[in-house]
């Protein structure tokens, strides 16, 4: 049981630093700003859950501080 947990933590953690990626290159790839507080917001964001609703954000937010919005 505990070999499994080990095992998936780092899944886990790959997962969150791909999704901290995906938000963050939507932005950019729209040419939008990221400002830092933004920028180090998202990347110490470890909540696969909170980072699929700010990528779903980050589709047609007009700036990077409104992924936050409905928070």
């Amino acid at each position: 049981m505990e070999v499994r947990r080990a095992r998936s933590r780092p899944v886990a953690e790959g997962a969150a630093r791909r999704a901290v990626e995906d938000v963050l290159d939507i932005l950019e790839v729209r040419g939008i700003d990221i400002p830092d507080a933004v920028r180090e917001r998202v990347t110490g964001c470890g909540d696969p859950e909170i980072l699929r609703h700010w990528h779903r954000r980050a589709v047609t937010a007009p700036t990077a501080a409104e992924i936050f919005e409905d928070e």
